[in-house]
């Protein structure tokens, strides 16, 4: 592998940071299965570039982008806790819905930002090399945003949120709000989702309608392979090992397509992608198994 493509990897692997980030919010803290994600994703990276391509300021259309894709989840959040849809299908609904508002939002199927400012050319306009500005500015903003959920969810709010989705009827009795405690959680998670699409756009120069497909798969393998590298149950080891597991997920995505003798190519993107998840998520059960027969 190339310094190019190594810096294009962690480039995109911060991104999906982001994306783990949220997704670990919805599926380990919440106990709550949110395919929303694949629509919140697109609908960042549609937003942000619909108002950059229009003249709005990079870093205020981020903004709306990431307060766009905290609607989307709580819009899901109010499906599930108000109209009693189930959680699962709540999010499939959304993602659905999305699809066609994202469509509505652009006006046509990509909208391109390759001539139009962005957060990284604002940031540090020419001072470094794109491939090693974008990284730099991309862990800021990651590590800004762990900080954050760190901090967060060691308040009583965090705490009640966490408390929700590892028990909610124990929650509910000893007075926590739990329907606000979802509505929240998914909105929490949607924005981060959603603005890892925003920046994703602006990164590569353009947001499509097609950019959320699979979304949630890398997602949860980000999530599972930190779980695998640095298991632990203190949400400030979580946190960072989610964000390592998306680091090390486009690695792997990356050594494969660069891997000659393999013989893989672009279009083997998303048969690569489901191998690795279908590995990883075998890993833990056959560590298990090498255990037991060498005890």
């Amino acid at each position: 592998m190339t310094f190019f493509a190594f810096m294009g990897a962690l480039e995109i692997g911060l991104i999906f940071g982001l994306v783990a980030l949220g997704v670990l919010i919805s599926f380990r803290i919440l106990n709550f299965p949110d395919l929303t994600v694949d629509g919140s994703f697109p609908l960042g990276g549609a937003v942000a570039a619909t108002l950059i391509a229009g003249g709005t300021d990079p870093f205020l259309a981020t903004a709306i982008a990431t307060l766009a894709g905290a609607l989307a989840g709580f819009a899901t959040g109010w499906l599930h806790v108000s109209l009693k849809i189930m959680d699962l299908l709540a999010g499939i609904l959304m993602m659905t819905a999305l699809y066609s508002i994202n469509l509505r939002i652009m006006g046509k199927p990509n909208v391109p930002l390759i001539f139009e400012p962005t957060v990284f050319s604002v940031t540090m306009p020419g001072i470094w090399p794109d491939y090693i500005e974008k990284p730099l500015i991309l862990l800021a903003i990651v590590l800004l945003a762990k900080l954050v959920l760190d901090w967060y969810f060691t308040s009583e709010r965090g705490l009640a949120m966490r408390a929700t989705g590892a028990n909610a009827r124990m929650a509910s009795a000893q007075g926590v709000p739990t329907n606000w405690a979802k509505l929240a959680g998914l909105a929490l998670s949607n924005a981060l989702v959603a603005l890892g699409g925003a920046l994703f756009a602006q990164s590569q120069g353009g947001a499509d309608i097609s950019m959320g497909i699979g979304t949630i798969v890398i997602g949860l393998a980000a999530v599972i392979i930190g779980e695998s590298v640095l298991p632990s149950r203190r949400i400030v080891w979580a946190t960072l090992a989610v964000v390592i597991g998306a680091v090390l997920y486009r690695f792997f995505i990356a050594l494969a397509l660069n891997s000659n003798w393999i013989g893989l190519k672009s279009q083997d993107l998303n048969l690569i992608a489901s191998v690795l998840v279908v590995l990883v998520l075998v890993f833990p059960i056959l560590k298990r198994r090498a255990k037991a027969l060498f005890k």
